[in-house]
């Protein structure tokens, strides 16, 4: 509920009296809050305006909206906990049982350790799986000469020949000797 005016205050107060460990949590007072009513895209808008760890406190029902929390930046999540909701009370409705707390620590990690960081290509575990993708192979016998054509030319698995990409630049090219069945394409066989 509080506004951004409001926040600057309390973080500039926190701050001036030694506060140098803030952690600030985004919270929707509504009990239970709903999904769509709690914004959490304002956690990395927090982080960003207050150079701060920023949190959830999170009264929706379930974990998805405490897991989405953690991938958008967030590193404290409240949540509350009851041992039955059987049992009653006032927060029960929206109240975590054991299991599904346990379930919110597992997923929570899993959604942290999955953001990982900013990376293109492959990674050292996936270059092993680099061979699964498609690339030209010769799928008919062809003797020196021999024009490639969409019968003796494929796209398909190993990929150990060139990529599917130069599928039409190779059709009408010549190969420069004799060329076996399941040959995959590479620039040294044309003409």
């Amino acid at each position: 509920m509080a506004t951004i005016a409001e926040l600057d205050e309390t973080v500039r107060a926190a701050r001036e009296a030694g506060c140098n460990d803030l952690i600030l949590l985004k919270c929707t007072s509504t009990y239970p809050a709903t999904p769509e009513n709690t914004n959490i895209l304002t956690i990395p808008h927090l982080m960003e305006l207050f150079d701060c760890e920023v949190g959830l406190s999170d009264h929706t029902m379930g974990i998805g909206v405490s897991v989405a929390a953690v991938a958008l930046g967030a590193t404290v999540i409240e949540k509350h906990f009851t041992l039955q909701r059987s049992d009653g009370g006032i927060d029960s409705t929206f109240s975590l049982e054991t299991n599904e707390m346990r379930n919110l620590v597992i997923e929570t990690e899993r959604a942290w350790q999955s953001l990982g960081k900013v990376s293109y290509g492959p990674t050292e575990l996936e270059k092993k799986s680099l061979v699964f993708r498609r690339s030209l192979y010769i799928v008919q016998e062809m003797k020196e000469g021999d024009i490639f054509t969409s019968e003796n030319l494929r796209t398909i698995r190993p990929g150990l020949g060139l990529p599917p990409k130069y599928f039409g630049l190779l059709l009408g090219r010549k190969v420069n000797r004799t060329v076996a069945k399941g040959t995959p394409i590479t620039w040294d066989i044309l003409q």
